[in-house]
């Protein structure tokens, strides 16, 4: 089983590695989605270049890299903790892909894939984790009018839905990995020539928070490409 496991791991870091919002919006708009909008290889930023369709089948893919390396562990007799490493694998390579030199997106919707398969597989469990996420979330878009921030505690809230329904030890430490995994990934994406100037403190509260380096969401999701800059610095 520890070569299965090895194995495993591997290929869901690598399934989790496809850049599908990347080649989305090569395929459909022939642009580097890292030049535009929040830079974030996500679905969300693709949704702003208008590739509706792209979007939706982006979001479907990226749900399901965490789901499928999950289940294929737990199809042949994995123990739950490795099952968890395995979506926590497939989560890392969509954040830190080695097809884009380790700088990919939050990895939202992989998080959720595999937090919402793992307690249907092994119990079947009601997916709390998932409920908690859904509630937090829905605060912060309709009371706060801030999804980073209802996404961000949606997603601290899971291994605590998780400890509550005394759900296996291996999968509440899991959800705490992966709320770490969110963090440290929005608090260490590089720094663009827009925001060098922005205080060390600042930068990380915004990131922490808004998951954007400055305040102002407009001005940061509009922002133009950097060629299409230098361009009329030229001109």
């Amino acid at each position: 089983m520890v070569t299965e496991f090895v194995l495993l791991l591997v290929g869901a870091y690598l399934l989790g590695s496809v850049p599908a919002a990347y080649l989305a919006a090569r395929w459909s708009r022939g642009v580097d989605i890292r030049q535009y909008g929040s830079g974030n290889v996500g679905a969300s930023n693709l949704l702003r270049l208008g590739a509706k369709w792209m979007a939706i089948l982006v979001i479907i893919f990226d749900l399901c890299k965490g789901m499928v390396a999950v289940w294929a562990a737990q199809l042949i007799g994995l123990e739950v903790y490795q099952q968890v490493m395995i979506g926590i694998a497939a989560i890392v390579g969509h954040n830190w892909p080695v097809f884009l030199r380790f700088n990919g997106g939050r990895g939202l919707l992989t998080t959720l894939g595999v937090a919402f398969i793992l307690p249907l597989i092994n119990g079947p469990l009601i997916p709390w984790g998932i409920v908690a996420f859904l509630a937090c979330a829905g605060v912060g878009l309709l009371i706060i009018h801030n999804i980073a921030v209802g996404t961000g505690s949606g997603i601290a809230a899971m291994p605590l839905a998780s400890w509550i329904a005394n759900e296996p030890l291996a999968m509440t430490l899991g959800f705490l990995a992966m709320f770490l995994i969110l963090i440290i990934r929005r608090l260490t994406t590089p720094k663009t020539p827009d925001t060098a100037s922005v205080p060390t403190g600042q930068l990380l509260l915004n990131r922490l928070l808004f998951d954007r380096d400055i305040r102002d969401k407009e001005v940061w999701i509009h922002r133009q490409p950097l060629k299409q800059k230098g361009k009329q610095g030229e001109g």
